[in-house]
């Protein structure tokens, strides 16, 4: 985290020397080290993820957004905006149609060659790359400075970093770590390995991850996870509905799991986990309750 707290110094102090010019562009370089020319003040921007559409409203720059990707449901407002596509699946005729004088994208997900289509024809985008929740503070930076909002975006970093150093606090009286299972969907089952953003998370809201290895999301059968008997086992899911009360009840039928035994099967809300976006601090949050719970008694 000194990385982003050094950052947060530069902007800070960068805020009083520097007052935008007229009207034109300037040059950046985004977080793939790519080059590109944008306004210097963009005005129509298309989101290609939700946790791009996320961090332009909470920089406060939704009404310079006018088109977003499949499933930007957070902030609700989010979802009245027009669509180009699913995260994975692009329309560029869409895109194109709404003007825009900057398009951010996503390294991991987003087609690359819907970025290069775009530069083409003299579509700036701006490509970003959040691997951690560090990652995600410094994208919300370079966004704010891209948007022209770099006072809120320090403001919520700053949140961020408090609100981290609160957990770590915690955290750090705990006198043991309980070993977790981390169910994202049902069927099949999966789990997070180590180079996933719930694994870090887990690790800081003071749990071992059971599924920790070299696959990002590796799958098990039943008799592997009762044979792994997790202290806690926290269940999410892209799908919805009564799913998620009904994969609780087939794990309540084994009470030789620690975390049935004792009342510690959890079920936590997706979006909280697997978008990088400062909301990712609310699920680190979350984690350290539902792992260590002992540790918030008295809070609401």
């Amino acid at each position: 985290m000194k990385q982003i707290r050094y950052m947060l110094f530069l902007i800070t102090f960068c805020t009083f020397l520097f007052f935008p010019g007229p009207s034109g562009a300037r040059t950046v370089t985004d977080e793939t080290g790519r080059s590109l020319t944008i306004p210097d003040d963009p005005r129509r921007i298309v989101s290609f993820a939700p946790s791009i559409t996320e961090i332009i409203f909470a920089l406060g720059r939704q009404d310079r957004l006018k088109g977003v990707s499949r499933f930007s449901d957070f902030p609700p407002e989010a979802t009245q905006l027009p669509s180009v596509g699913s995260y994975i699946r692009l329309d560029i005729e869409k895109i194109v149609a709404l003007k825009p004088d900057l398009c951010f994208a996503t390294k991991d997900g987003n087609p690359k060659d819907v970025v290069t289509r775009l530069t083409a024809i003299g579509i700036p985008v701006y490509v970003v790359d959040p691997r951690n929740l560090e990652a995600v503070m410094e994208t919300t930076l370079r966004m704010g400075d891209v948007l022209n909002a770099a006072p809120r975006a320090d403001a919520i970093v700053h949140e961020m970093l408090s609100r981290i150093d609160r957990v770590r606090a915690l955290i750090a009286t705990a006198p043991s770590r309980p070993r977790v299972f981390f169910q994202i969907e049902i069927s099949p089952i999966v789990s997070v390995g180590a180079q996933t953003f719930v694994n870090e998370l887990i690790e800081m809201a003071g749990g071992i991850n059971l599924a920790k290895g070299s696959a990002p999301y590796p799958r098990f059968s039943r008799e592997q996870v009762l044979a792994l008997a997790p202290d806690v086992l926290i269940i999410t899911s892209m799908a919805r509905g009564g799913r998620f009360d009904q994969v609780k009840k087939e794990w309540s039928q084994w009470p030789s799991i620690p975390a049935v035994r004792n009342h510690r099967v959890l079920m936590v809300d997706s979006n909280l986990f697997d978008r990088p976006s400062p909301r990712l601090v609310t699920a680190l949050e979350t984690l350290a309750r539902s792992i260590h719970p002992e540790l918030f008694e008295g809070e609401k």
